[in-house]
């Protein structure tokens, strides 16, 4: 939380869910609940608050926030389709603001979707310079500072952005799945 306070860009790719800035409430307490580790519906309750808080930053556009997310993501939501197609309008609301840039890795890109697991990539200057990058586990979170391992999830990034739709398509891509 201290690096998404301090961070004037974040970098996000997300292979398997929403990333946890851009979720709803509802999909935040679906996600949660049914993570690897039983968790108390009151303690579900304080996480997903916690999160929501987290998204502050970004919503009053203090820090610039790029998302990469495989489509597979958008379309395995488990939850109610309410909840689904909630999230998706979210998607696309918060693709609209100045701050925030959203693209979808299309689902056939696996090989290159494959190549990490998520990570999110810190800033904290004028400059977009990577200078911290956190990679969750079940467990907790590991923050990686080397000049050397950020130099490998900075190639990473930009390798799953060179095959992304672009933030129209991406909108475009989110609608589709709102249709259907």
């Amino acid at each position: 939380m201290a690096l998404e306070n301090d961070a004037t860009y974040i970098r996000s790719w997300e292979p398997c869910l929403v990333p946890g800035l851009l979720q709803t409430r509802e999909y935040a307490e679906t996600v949660t609940a049914s993570g690897p580790t039983a968790i108390l519906p009151e303690r579900v309750v304080e996480l997903v608050k916690v999160r929501q808080e987290r998204q502050r930053r970004i919503d009053e556009g203090g820090t610039h926030f790029t998302a990469i997310i495989w489509e597979p993501a958008l379309t395995a939501l488990a939850c109610t389709s309410t909840t689904h197609d909630a999230q998706l309008c979210h998607l696309l609301d918060a693709g609209q603001r100045q701050n925030v840039t959203l693209q979808i890795l299309p689902r056939d890109a696996s090989v290159v979707a494959g190549m990490s697991g998520a990570f999110a990539a810190f800033s904290f200057g004028i400059e977009a310079n990577v200078e911290a990058v956190t990679v969750g586990t079940p467990a907790n979170t590991n923050v990686v500072e080397a000049p050397a391992d950020l130099a490998v999830y900075v190639n990473v990034f930009d390798r799953l952005r060179s095959v992304t739709l672009s933030p129209d398509e991406s909108a475009d891509r989110i609608r589709h799945y709102l249709e259907r």
